[in-house]
């Protein structure tokens, strides 16, 4: 019998890849609209999953403008953190597993070395807040994957503003006192699909390997696509304020990845090259 996977979120960029790596013929993917799955709702969300029955709920839908939750941290929580509730509570009536996508933005960034899997989250922000309390709505059983710096085909990202901006202006100010972990959405799927499959549970962080800074990053993107890294000019966290506070270090360490001897993503600097070559040609 095929493997029936509810996919939330699954217009976004993250979601798109899940709708993808899920599509076999093995797997039963079901991929409903921002209409008809309301994370805000609790009757929309419980409407959604009872009437698919999924064996598997990914749960990747979220709201992940980090200044706009700042300002609106209550619909934040509702969207994020009661939301989570909601497809939690509708698993458990169906007896689904849930997969619950998280993020960088539960640790407040002040570490020294990389975060895994057992340090203890201290989100700064309103986004940051309204994820963890999602991690905490949901069953000892539940998988939880947290991700940073997410990029990809589909949606707005880092790399594709990047390549926007390239041809339009003569200089881009760029932050450079930040320090994390690109992951490629195309990578994270295929990860996420490799743990949901072997039906693991806990928290994973999963990122691609190795890490950089916001300018660096830039640089790189901007040397691969042909315009030359000097673009990129230099900015601290101080010269580009932001209503939400960003972490300024809060590279995971995929720890739980490394130590259970499941593979791990592969470098940064190798995802981006693919990124870069199929975006601009």
């Amino acid at each position: 019998m095929a493997l029936r996977v509810l996919v939330t979120g699954a217009g976004g960029q993250l979601g798109t890849e899940l709708v993808r790596v899920f599509d076999a013929p093995h797997y039963e993917v079901v991929a409903p609209t921002r209409a008809q799955l309301d994370l805000e709702s609790r009757d929309s969300v419980l409407q959604a999953i009872c009437s698919v029955e999924p064996d598997v709920v990914v749960h990747a839908g979220a709201w992940t403008e980090v200044d706009a939750c700042e300002a609106d941290p209550d619909r934040a929580l509702r969207v994020n953190a009661l939301g989570t509730r909601h497809v939690q509570n509708g698993a458990r009536i169906v007896g689904a597993r849930v997969c619950y996508l998280s993020t960088d933005y539960v640790f407040d960034g002040t570490a020294s070395r990389p975060y895994d899997e057992w340090a203890v989250p201290n989100p700064g922000s309103a986004y940051g807040r309204s994820k963890r309390g999602g991690e905490l709505e949901l069953d000892p059983g539940a998988l939880i994957v947290r991700c940073s710096w997410l990029c990809g085909h589909h949606g707005r990202n880092f790399v594709k503003t990047m390549l926007r901006l390239a041809p339009e202006r003569d200089e881009i100010g760029v932050v450079a006192d930040q320090h994390g972990c690109p992951t490629f959405a195309d990578d994270l799927a295929g990860a996420v699909h490799h743990l949901v499959v072997a039906r693991l549970s806990g928290t994973f962080h999963v990122t691609n390997q190795g890490a950089t800074t916001w300018y660096d990053l830039a640089r790189a993107t901007l040397d691969l696509a042909g315009f030359g890294p000097d673009k990129i000019r230099a900015l601290t966290t101080a010269e580009y304020p932001t209503p939400a506070r960003r972490p300024a270090y809060s590279v995971l360490d995929n720890a739980a990845l490394r130590l259970t001897g499941l593979p791990l993503l592969p470098h940064w600097s190798e995802s981006l090259e693919r990124l870069v070559k199929e975006l601009t040609t």
